[in-house]
């Protein structure tokens, strides 16, 4: 399925089970009420299957890869069978390697350090500072930024210019976001990885936010590699993938030098150590896995294909659908967009709202109402400021008077949802938004560390 595709599938009618769903919080004009989780874009809250498979796993934890124990060959077992499991999820080529790592963040920083010497990297400067940034270590890499691009068909003619510019015509990589991390934004990756192969680069795939929304298949899209996260996937922290080709990663040093990287080490006759690396996924793996995170990214991998993703994706596209209708019913609201109203997009939307300090709409929502959302520039500092058109103004402080609050906001709210989102969540937080914007907050804030927060001083 193409990542622009809408499925037209009939929508699961009930959210996912998932961890925290029954706990109550304390507003702070009294009593308590259900917490509503809108950032899943920071990190989804566990599937109850997953957390429920890995405690029915731990018990028999062991090490991997180095006992010869029943509980040491079980969870070498667990941890190569996750390994496939995540491969069949990304719909992986029969030569590709999974690789696990930390995050989204450590796996692109993992090819960062793969890359070989005098590669061209070509990065939009409107992704994630995950995808950003790495680059810029290694001093033999070249990398250039490109505009973010206002839509889907400049992007990939963006692309190209920059891709057919370039000399000499050495290793080439582009980094590309499957969804934005702050609009939510579908971007057009087949057709980027169909201009990075015709001039001879390879691409990456930063899928952070499009993986717990969307279906991704590599062989599909034609990308060369994927990263994602488990905590974003409905999986605990701790755990990440780097999945794609296997010639780079095997043709340079180990991320890490140390056990399990290593198939011999010896000591020559000038004292020096010399060492045999792996050639397969171990190469990049040293040290003792993290076999419990692996195996929660298959768990959560196993139940949204067993749940039905497509069908999880249209309920997530009508409870979309319903929040932008209901904001667009507030005056003053404004919604960030790259692309444009008609873009397709996942479960993750940032606003504005003319004349709220986009910190004090948050520390509201989560004080008066019990609703999680994010504020500030989401890790994604070039492009919020792009989408923004801020010029350096600070913004009124917060909590302060109207004519101090009309400033350029210097950053926005993220709501953001997913499979395991009721529908009651998404109401509340419209009519939560509506309430403020009519009415104001009911209680006092103050900045504190750079931070809104209720002011309890008199309380």
């Amino acid at each position: 399925m193409s990542v622009s595709a809408v499925p037209t599938l009939p929508a699961v009618a009930e959210p996912l089970p998932v961890l925290g769903s029954d706990v109550r919080v304390p507003l702070v004009t009294g009593g308590e009420v259900g917490y509503a989780a809108l950032d899943y874009g920071a990190s989804a809250p566990a599937l109850r299957r997953v957390w429920d498979d890995v405690a029915a796993y731990a018990p028999y934890y062991g090490s991997v890869h180095r006992g010869a124990g029943y509980l040491s060959q079980l969870s070498t077992e667990l941890f190569e069978n996750s390994r496939a499991e995540v491969g069949r999820f990304l719909g992986c080529r029969p030569a590709d390697q999974v690789v696990f790592t930390r995050s989204t963040t450590d796996s692109l920083n993992l090819l960062a350090g793969v890359l070989p010497s005098g590669t061209r990297v070509f990065v939009f400067e409107s992704e994630h500072h995950a995808a950003l940034l790495p680059w810029e270590r290694r001093a033999d890499v070249e990398v250039t930024y490109l505009t973010a691009p206002r839509s889907r068909r400049e992007a990939v003619e963006v692309l190209e210019r920059a891709l057919a510019g370039r000399e000499p015509h050495g290793p080439a990589l582009v980094c590309v976001t499957g969804a934005s991390n702050v609009t939510g934004e579908l971007w057009p990756v087949r057709e980027l990885a169909a201009a990075a192969h015709a001039h001879g680069a390879r691409i990456v795939l930063d899928a952070a936010q499009l993986a717990p929304h969307h279906p991704v298949d590599i062989a599909e899209l034609d990308v060369d590699w994927v990263a994602f996260s488990g905590h974003k996937l409905y999986a605990p922290f701790g755990a990440g993938v780097l999945a794609g080709r296997a010639d780079w990663l095997r043709a340079a040093e180990p991320y890490l030098a140390g056990g399990g990287a290593s198939r011999t080490v010896a000591r020559g006759a000038d004292g020096r150590v010399s060492v045999v690396w792996h050639e397969g996924t171990a190469r990049h793996e040293a040290g003792s896995p993290n076999v419990i995170g692996a195996y929660a990214i298959a768990a959560a991998c196993r139940a949204l294909t067993e749940a039905g993703f497509e069908r999880l994706v249209a309920r997530e596209q009508r409870l979309l659908s319903a929040l932008r209708a209901g904001l667009a019913e507030v005056p003053g609201v404004k919604v960030l967009s790259l692309f444009g109203e008609d873009a397709p997009r996942v479960g993750v939307l940032s606003f504005v709202v003319e004349g709220w300090n986009s910190s004090h709409l948050a520390a509201a929502l989560s004080a008066e109402y019990g609703i999680g959302v994010r504020d500030g520039l989401f890790c994604a500092h070039p492009l919020v400021r792009t989408l923004l058109g801020t010029d350096g103004r600070a913004p009124g402080e917060c909590g302060a008077p109207e004519g101090e609050r009309e400033q350029a906001p210097l950053n926005a709210v993220r709501v953001s949802f997913g499979a395991g989102t009721p529908d009651e969540h998404v109401e509340r937080f419209v009519r939560a938004v509506e309430e403020l914007v009519a009415h104001g907050a009911r209680w006092t804030y103050r900045t504190e560390d750079g931070r809104c927060v209720p002011d309890t001083s008199g309380a």
